[in-house]
This record gives C-alpha cells, sequence and structure tokens, in this order.
C-alpha cells in the first residue's frame, strides 16, 4: 500500500495535507525519516510514526454522512454525482453506502467497507428500524398513524407496521415522524401517497441505534465514534 493513502486512511487528513505531513518530514518507516508520498509499505510488517505516533493500520472504515439532496446512494452512475463523490479520494475506491436514500432525501448515511456489517443491517431478518423526518402537504391525524400500525399497502406489497408520529400540523401541513423496518424504492413517499397525502421534505435521522449527528452540515462526514461502532456490532450481530 502507498505511504500516503495509508496515511489517509487511518484518519491523517486530505491527500494534500497528508503529502504535506511526509514533504515536512513528519513521517517514518521503520524508524527511517520518508520524504516521498510514493513509497509503498506493508502495514502488518512496517512500523509506520507519524511525529513519533505509531499508526495501526484499520482495514474496515466507517463513515456517518449528513447526505445533500442531488446525490445518488451508489458508487457509479451516469446521470448524477454519487455519495462516494463526497469522501476523499483516498477512501472512495473501496467504499459503498449501506442501504439507500433517494436522490431527493437527505441526512444519515452510513459509509463502510464492511460487508459483513452491511449484510447485518439491511437483511430483512433484523428488522433494522429507520427513523426519518418529514414534512407533509396535507394534516396527518390519528387515523393516519393507525393506519400506518396496521400495514400500509404500497405496489402490492404490504409494509411492515410503521410508527408515525405527529409532531405538528396546521390547516394544510404537518410535521411528522416515521419509523420504518424496510427499505422499498420511495416507501415513506407512497406510503403518504396511500393516504393522500405527499412528501415535500425528507430527512433520515437514525438507523438502529446511530442517530445523525446534527453538527455535520449537508455533504459532511465524519468517522463513526468507537462507542457508535460498538452499539452498532453488538446489536446487528446479536439478533
Amino acid at each position: 500500500m502507498r505511504l500516503d493513502k495509508l496515511l489517509a486512511h487511518s484518519g491523517f487528513g486530505t491527500r494534500k495535507e497528508v503529502k504535506e505531513l511526509i514533504k515536512k518530514g513528519f513521517v517514518s518507516v521503520n524508524d527511517e525519516t520518508i520524504k516521498t508520498d510514493k513509497m509503498h509499505v506493508d502495514p502488518q510488517k512496517d512500523v509506520v510514526k507519524v511525529d513519533d505516533e505509531v499508526i495501526t493500520y484499520e482495514e474496515k472504515v466507517y463513515y456517518m454522512l449528513n447526505k445533500p439532496s442531488g446525490y445518488v446512494s451508489a458508487t457509479e452512475d451516469q446521470l448524477h454525482p454519487t455519495v462516494v463523490d463526497l469522501i476523499d479520494d483516498y477512501y472512495r475506491n473501496d467504499l459503498f453506502p449501506v442501504g439507500r436514500l433517494d436522490i431527493d432525501t437527505v441526512g444519515l448515511l452510513l459509509l463502510t467497507n464492511d460487508g459483513v456489517l452491511a449484510h447485518q443491517l439491511l437483511s430483512p431478518k433484523k428488522h433494522c428500524p429507520k427513523v426519518y423526518y418529514a414534512k407533509i402537504n396535507g394534516v396527518v391525524t390519528n387515523d393516519d398513524v393507525q393506519k400506518f400500525l396496521d400495514g400500509i399497502t404500497i405496489d402490492d406489497y404490504q409494509c411492515q407496521p410503521a410508527h408515525l408520529t405527529i409532531l405538528s400540523h396546521d390547516e394544510t401541513t404537518s410535521e411528522i415522524e416515521v419509523e420504518i423496518y424496510e427499505g422499498k424504492f420511495h416507501q415513506v413517499k407512497k406510503m403518504f401517497l396511500a393516504v393522500g397525502k405527499e412528501v415535500v421534505f425528507l430527512k433520515r435521522i437514525r438507523m438502529k441505534n446511530l442517530e445523525l449527528d446534527e453538527s455535520l452540515a449537508l455533504g459532511e462526514y465524519r468517522r463513526l465514534t468507537n462507542e457508535e461502532l460498538d452499539r452498532l456490532k453488538d446489536e446487528s450481530m446479536l439478533q
């Protein structure tokens, strides 16, 4: 693995920032100061240090992204930019989104190169809850709440019971939160259309026990904390 890729993969900054660290002599390999970012190293054998701090290579990486509108939840697309395009170049080749958000849906999206965890979170057998905040054209009623709980039918498919919470409403619009357990195409939008209402804004705020970090601006991302990752793995693998 190239030295610059290893450092970026380990969280030491963007490509430009990593190259600058190496150029200024802050990086050593096997106690020898290295000035070229093109050097190849073996993460399992070579001792890489940044400013005398030993680097432990992480094979698997996990990012929380606050997805903006206009990006598709894919690794490649011929028509639109993808969520992976928002991540620094060094990480992009291995990352993929866990599940999907519609192109105009914003909010929490997990990106990783860990296929096992992704499978655990997406498997229908795991009943992984996903919580959305939405603005609705129309007044959402307690009758709608019961219909969602009974299971809305969309495209000849009966959804699992969903928990709909009315946050506020006026004479023409409503704000709600809804918890669903599947990830059907346009599912939340179609569920509201089934009760005669229209979703005009949709934002995912939680997946399983992982909540969106509201300090992240749209398009920003960060690594999951060890605590977040441990909770995701524990609950996903044990259920």
